[in-house]
């Protein structure tokens, strides 16, 4: 699958083609139902399809100093979309100058004349252009002016509410993977690449691949039942913390997997831990003894959760 930005010119092969127009960050049931109308759309067309997706995105953009909230990396949404039958991933590189465009300038100058596009699908609640002042029905005008299909996914229900980004973040940040499971078709991973730690967790019998939050949303902190893909494609089960580490000194964030029946070296692999069940707060404990049991009961129950989602 091709990755191309918005700054470089675009691939000859590319001009003519469907784009899903979104962030798509999560790329959660809704955003799976605009890229399957593109990829749809494409296919009747003759053309390929491409799903264009922020970044950064305009949040971080307009509010620098908001908390991290990113729920996929690229390399995340790469994988994804290919996944979904798309043939290439835009990177809408959003700064200065994207964020200044007008809904005309971005249709004209952005869509018809960078890209090329023969045809364009959004959500119903997609927005664009400076001050937000372009929408489906601005797309739909420019369509009709340019000459590319334009098509307008109704959003995706879920309990009577949308299906949505935001709801995601919610439950994450409730303790609730199981709806943000449901809301993404898959479990919330977060990719990173294993960094040497502290050595307290193989201290204790329970050695722990350390991996940076970075950029991802910040679920709520605690132990949770994993799956760790690793680089090679292999699927390892385990327990993770999620947290400040409050047992240790100095405080320091990190995603910390201990995968069960695995004794090999991780550190400088790029590996994606999905969390699968939350199965306690963070907490801090009397005893380093009286941590390595409880660590023990979480494995046991770790494996009893993820026993029930296999």
């Amino acid at each position: 699958m091709q990755r191309i930005v918005s700054s470089h010119p675009m691939p000859p092969d590319l001009r003519g083609a469907v784009i899903a127009l979104g962030n798509f960050d999560g790329f959660h049931l809704g955003h799976r139902a605009v890229v399957a109308q593109a990829v749809a759309m494409a296919q009747t067309k003759g053309v390929p399809a491409i799903v264009a997706t922020f970044d950064p995105h305009p949040v971080r953009h307009f509010r620098p100093d908001a908390p991290p909230f990113r729920l996929t990396s690229l390399d995340q949404r790469q994988r994804l979309f290919a996944d979904a039958g798309a043939d290439a991933m835009l990177v809408l590189e959003f700064g200065v100058e994207m964020a200044s465009l007008s809904a005309d300038q971005f249709i004209n100058d952005m869509l018809v004349t960078r890209f090329g596009v023969g045809g364009v699908v959004t959500g119903d609640d997609f927005v664009f252009g400076a001050r937000r002042s372009g929408n489906g029905d601005t797309l739909r005008a420019g369509a009709l002016a340019h000459g590319f299909a334009y098509e307008r996914v109704t959003a995706v229900m879920d309990g009577g509410q949308p299906v949505s980004s935001s709801r995601i973040r919610e439950a994450l940040q409730a303790g609730d993977p199981a709806t943000a499971t449901r809301l993404l078709t898959r479990p919330f991973a977060i990719e990173g690449v294993v960094q040497h730690g502290d050595k307290n967790g193989r201290l204790i019998g329970f050695p722990t691949a350390n991996i940076e939050m970075g950029s991802y949303l910040r679920p709520a902190y605690g132990v949770y039942a994993v799956t760790g893909r690793l680089g090679d494609g292999r699927v390892l089960s385990g327990a993770a913390n999620l947290g400040i580490r409050p047992q240790f000194t100095p405080a320091k964030e990190l995603l910390e997997p201990h995968f069960f029946d695995f004794d090999g070296d991780l550190y400088g692999q790029t590996i994606e831990v999905a969390l699968h069940a939350f199965l306690r707060g963070e907490e801090r404990f009397d005893s380093l003894d009286a941590l390595t049991t409880q660590i023990a009961r979480d494995c046991g129950a770790a494996r009893k959760a993820l026993s029930a989602h296999a």
